[in-house]
C-alpha cells in the first residue's frame, strides 16, 4: 500500500509538471477532515470519467491547499487519497477549454477507520505557522508545553524576548498587550508574571503573536499583541483529563489539575482546576563603578542568590447556553491565587578611593506575599440575519488584591577595622488592590458581496490603591519612616470608538482601514506627599492593511497603525521599593506615554514561506534607566521617557518538511535598534545590529514516541540604555501515549547547557551597572496525563471578547 501511494506520488507530480506550461486554467480546493482539521500533503489526481485513467494531478501543502492546472477538453472527476483516510472522488466535471477554472471550495476527507487500525497515524502540526494578520504558535499536544507554565511557553515564542525584571518584550520593544481567549489581561511587570506563572501550559491550544493590530483592537500595546487561546470543549457529552508533574531543577516543583466539560443540548459547560507547588531561584552578579567629580572611581560588587517556593492554586469555569439557532449568552470566570515565600540574600563589597571607607555589607531579605484574582465575563452573541450581521457585547470585572510583608536585615562592616559589625533591620508592608470594570459592544455587517463594515464601542474605569509603609526598628520597636513610605491612589477612564472597512477590490487586490478614537482621563494622587497628577487626552489610531495577490503562490501585504503604550500602574507609583541599602527602584508619576508607528511589509511565498519587513518609529520610549550618584555610591533604578527609538526588522518563517515523520519550524530575525536618549543635557544614542533565530524539530520515533527539540540564540543586543550580550539555549521532550492515545507521558529537559544567562550592562557618563543573571532555567520534567471522554463531536461556537486594561496593573 505504501509503494502503491509512493508510485502514485511521483507520477502525480510528474504529470503536473508536464501540464503547467501548456494551460492557463486552474483546479483549486482545499483539504479538510471531519473536524475542520487541513489534510496536508494529500494525493490529488484528475481522472478521465470514463476510464478513471490518472491524467494528471497535484500533491496538497501543509494546509490542504492544491492547485492543478486544468487539462485538455473533456470530462473528468478528482480523486483525492492520503494515508489514514477513505479515497474520495467528486462528481464528475466538464472542462470546456484551456481557459476552463473550478474552484471545488472545502472537500471533506473521512479518516479510515480501518487502516489506522493497522497503523497508527500520527499527524504533525507545525509549530509555527504564519497568517496574513498574525502568527501562531502551536502549543497543544507538543511535548515542551507538559508540564511549563504559559510564561515559559510565551518566552519561547518567535519574537519574544524576557527583560532582566522579567517584563516581555516582542521584537525588542516592550509595550506588550497579554490577551487570554481575545480577552485583554489588563496586566504588566510582576503581576503579569503572577497570572503566566499560574497558568499550566496543559491548557493553552496556542498563541497569537498579532504585531501589527487592526482598529477594532484597543490601541494599548505598542509593539503589538499576545493572545493566548486556551483549550474549549470540543466533544459533546463528558469529556476531561486530569494530569501531574514533577519538575527538578535543584529545587522541586510539583504540578496536578483536572479539567472537565458537559455538552448537553443547549449548555456549553466547562471547568479547569490547577495546583501548583513551584520553586525557582536565581543567582546573580552585579558590578558597578562610580566616577567621583575629582577622577576618583569607587566600585560596587555584589553576589546573590533569590530563592521562592509559591503555591498557586487556580479555578476557571464558563458555561454558554444557546437561546435559538441565532442567540446565544454566557457567563465565565478566572480565579487564581498564589502564596510566595521569598528569600534573597547577597554579599557587597564597596570600595572607596579612600581604603579606611571601604564597607562589606551583609544583607538577607525575607519576604511573605498573597495574591488573589478574579475575572468576571458576561457574554452575549447574536447573528441578526443571515447576511452575516452579528452583535456582541461584553461586560468584564477583575479584582486584584495583594499583600506583601518584607523584612531587610542589613550587616555593616568596616574593613580597614575589626570593631563589630552594625545592624540594621527594615520592615515594610505593601497592601495593593485593583479593580477594573469594562464594557464593550462591536457591531459586524456585510455590505454586499465583497464589503464588510464593523463598529464598536468601549469604556472602561480603572482604580488602584497601592500603599508601601516602611518602618525602622529601634530597641526592638517598630517606628514608621515617613521617608519611605507613601499611600497611592490612581483613576483612569478610557473611553473608545472605531470603525473598520474591509473590502475586495477585483481579483487581487483586498483592503482594510479602520480609524479608532480613545478618549483618556486619568488621576493620580499622593496622599503621603499631597501630590496630584492629571491627565486628559484625545488619541485618534489609523490602520490600513492592503494585501495584493500577484498569483496563487505569492501574496504581498501592506500595513501601517499607530499604537499608544500608557504607562502602567506600578510605574506610576512614586514608591521607593528597597533592594538593598544602595540600591532601590522609585516610581515615576510623571511618566507620559510613549506612541508608536508601524510599517510592514509581508510576502507571502506557496502559502507556507513568509519574510516580513518592518519599521517602527517609538516617541517617549519608556525604559528603565539606572541613575548612580557617586557622592552616596546609589543607584536607584527608574522607569522613564527617553527620547526615540527607531527599529527595523527582517522575520523569516521557513518552515522544512524532511519526511512525514520529520518537521522542521524555522523562524528568524534580524534587526536593528537606535534609542536616543538626554542625559546631562547630551544626547546620548545606543545603537545595535542583531539577530534572533529559534529552530523546532518534531520527530516520529519507533514504539510511537515523539522527540521535540528545540534551538534558540539571541546575538548582542541593547535596550534602552542597556546593552545585552549574546544567549542562547536548547531544550528537549520526549513524549508517548498508551490506551489509544488517553493516557500521555513526556519527559522535558529545558536548558540543557545552562547557557541561558542574562549578561546586561550600560554605561552613562563614566558610570558603570552590570548585571549577570541565572533564573535556573536548566530542569528535568516529567508529566502524566489522562484523558477521558464521552460523547460525539459537534462544532462548537467561537466566543469574541476583548478586554484591555488588565495588562498595564500586572494580573488576569
Amino acid at each position: 500500500m505504501k509503494k502503491n501511494l509512493f508510485l502514485l506520488s511521483l507520477l502525480l507530480l510528474f504529470c503536473s509538471s508536464l501540464s503547467f506550461a501548456q494551460n492557463t486554467g486552474k483546479l483549486t480546493g482545499v483539504l479538510l477532515d471531519e473536524n475542520a482539521q487541513a489534510v496536508g500533503f494529500a494525493n490529488v489526481a484528475v481522472l478521465d470519467a470514463a476510464t478513471a485513467k490518472v491524467v494528471t494531478g497535484a500533491i496538497a501543502d501543509m494546509d490542504g491547499k492544491f492547485l492543478i492546472q486544468t487539462p485538455a477538453k473533456g470530462k473528468y472527476l478528482l480523486q483525492v487519497s492520503a494515508l489514514g483516510y477513505v479515497e474520495t472522488q467528486t462528481a464528475p466535471f466538464e472542462v470546456s477549454g484551456p481557459a476552463f477554472s473550478k474552484d471545488f471550495g472545502t472537500l471533506v476527507v473521512k479518516a479510515d477507520v480501518k487502516a489506522l487500525a493497522e497503523v497508527q497515524i500520527e499527524t504533525m502540526r507545525p509549530t509555527v505557522t504564519t497568517h496574513p494578520d498574525k502568527m501562531v504558535v502551536s502549543v497543544e499536544g507538543t511535548a515542551l508545553a507538559s508540564g511549563s507554565t504559559a510564561y515559559e511557553v510565551l518566552t519561547k515564542s518567535p519574537g519574544v524576548w524576557v527583560d532582566q525584571d522579567g517584563n516581555i518584550q516582542l521584537n525588542g520593544k516592550t509595550g506588550v498587550q497579554v490577551m487570554i481567549n481575545g480577552k485583554r489581561s489588563f496586566l504588566s511587570g510582576k503581576d503579569l508574571q503572577n497570572l503566566l506563572q499560574g497558568m499550566t501550559a496543559e491548557n493553552l491550544k496556542d498563541l497569537e503573536i498579532i504585531t501589527n493590530p487592526s482598529s477594532k483592537f484597543d490601541a494599548e500595546g505598542a509593539s503589538g499583541i499576545i493572545n493566548i487561546n486556551l483549550k474549549k470543549p470540543q466533544d459533546s457529552g463528558m469529556n476531561g483529563s486530569v494530569y501531574a508533574g514533577y519538575q527538578y531543577n535543584n529545587l522541586s516543583t510539583y504540578t496536578s489539575g483536572a479539567d472537565l466539560s458537559l455538552k448537553n443540548g443547549k449548555w456549553n459547560s466547562f471547568g479547569s482546576l490547577d495546583l501548583a507547588s513551584r520553586m525557582r531561584y536565581r543567582d546573580m552578579e552585579m558590578h558597578r563603578v562610580f566616577s567621583n567629580e575629582d577622577g576618583s572611581k569607587s566600585k560596587f560588587d555584589q553576589t546573590g542568590y533569590e530563592e521562592e517556593e509559591r503555591l498557586q492554586p487556580s479555578l476557571r469555569l464558563g458555561t454558554d447556553y444557546e437561546i435559538n439557532d441565532r442567540h446565544s449568552i454566557g457567563v465565565m470566570s478566572y480565579l487564581t491565587f498564589n502564596e510566595s515565600d521569598n528569600i534573597f540574600s547577597t554579599a557587597s563589597y564597596l570600595r572607596n578611593p579612600n581604603a579606611a571607607d571601604d564597607l562589606y555589607i551583609d544583607a538577607a531579605n525575607v519576604a511573605e506575599s498573597s495574591y488573589r484574582n478574579g475575572t468576571f465575563n458576561l457574554h452575549y452573541l447574536g447573528k441578526l440575519d443571515t447576511a452575516g450581521t452579528t452583535l456582541s457585547a461584553d461586560l468584564d470585572y477583575v479584582h486584584i488584591q495583594s499583600e506583601n510583608a518584607s523584612e531587610f536585615r542589613n550587616s555593616y562592616l568596616r574593613l580597614a577595622d575589626s570593631r563589630a559589625a552594625v545592624q540594621e533591620l527594615l520592615i515594610s508592608e505593601n497592601p495593593t488592590g485593583y479593580d477594573i470594570y469594562s464594557a464593550k459592544v462591536d457591531f459586524a455587517k456585510q455590505l454586499g458581496k465583497t464589503t464588510k463594515l464593523e463598529l464598536g464601542a468601549k469604556a472602561s474605569h480603572v482604580k488602584s490603591d497601592n500603599e508601601l509603609r516602611f518602618f525602622e526598628t529601634s530597641d526592638g520597636r517598630q517606628v514608621p519612616d515617613p521617608n519611605r513610605s507613601n499611600h497611592f491612589i490612581y483613576k483612569e477612564d478610557i473611553y473608545a470608538a472605531y470603525a473598520n472597512v474591509s473590502a475586495k477590490l477585483g481579483q487581487h487586490w483586498t483592503v482594510q482601514g479602520g480609524l479608532r478614537a480613545e478618549q483618556t482621563e486619568s488621576r493620580g494622587r499622593s496622599l503621603t506627599k499631597n501630590q496630584t497628577t492629571d491627565r486628559s487626552y484625545l488619541d485618534l489610531f489609523p490602520s490600513i492593511f492592503l494585501r495584493q495577490k500577484i498569483s496563487d503562490n505569492y501574496q504581498i501585504g501592506y500595513k501601517y497603525s499607530r499604537r499608544i503604550n500608557r504607562p502602567n500602574y506600578q510605574m506610576l507609583n512614586p514608591f521607593i521599593f528597597y533592594l538593598d541599602p544602595y540600591t532601590w527602584a522609585q516610581g515615576n508619576p510623571y511618566l507620559k506615554p510613549q506612541y508608536i508607528n508601524s510599517f510592514e511589509v509581508t510576502q507571502t511565498l506557496k502559502q507556507t514561506y513568509n519574510l516580513v519587513l518592518g519599521y517602527a518609529m517609538t516617541k517617549d520610549f519608556i525604559a528603565e534607566v539606572p541613575e548612580q550618584n557617586p557622592e552616596d555610591n546609589t543607584t536607584v533604578f527608574q522607569q522613564q521617557n527617553v527620547k526615540d527609538l527607531k527599529s527595523a526588522t527582517a522575520t523569516l518563517v521557513a518552515p522544512v518538511r524532511l519526511s512525514n515523520k520529520w518537521e522542521i519550524s524555522n523562524n528568524i530575525t534580524a534587526m536593528y535598534q537606535e534609542y536616543t536618549a538626554l542625559a546631562n543635557e547630551e544626547l546620548v544614542v545606543n545603537d545595535q545590529f542583531t539577530v534572533i533565530g529559534q529552530t523546532t524539530h518534531n520527530i516520529m520515533l519507533p514504539k510511537g514516541f515523539r522527540l521535540e527539540v528545540n534551538g534558540g540564540y539571541q546575538g548582542p543586543a541593547v535596550y534602552g540604555m542597556y546593552s545585552i550580550k549574546q544567549q542562547w539555549w536548547v531544550d528537549g521532550g520526549l513524549k508517548r501515549s498508551f490506551m489509544n492515545d488517553r493516557l500521555a507521558m513526556t519527559l522535558n529537559v529545558t536548558d540543557i547547557f545552562k547557557s541561558r544567562v542574562l549578561d546586561l550592562d550600560t554605561n552613562l557618563n563614566g558610570n558603570i551597572n552590570a548585571i549577570k543573571q541565572y533564573r535556573g532555567d536548566r530542569g528535568v520534567r516529567f508529566n502524566l496525563r489522562y484523558r477521558f471522554s464521552k460523547g460525539s463531536a459537534f462544532e462548537s461556537k467561537k466566543r469574541n471578547v476583548n478586554l484591555d486594561e488588565l495588562n498595564r496593573a500586572g494580573g488576569n
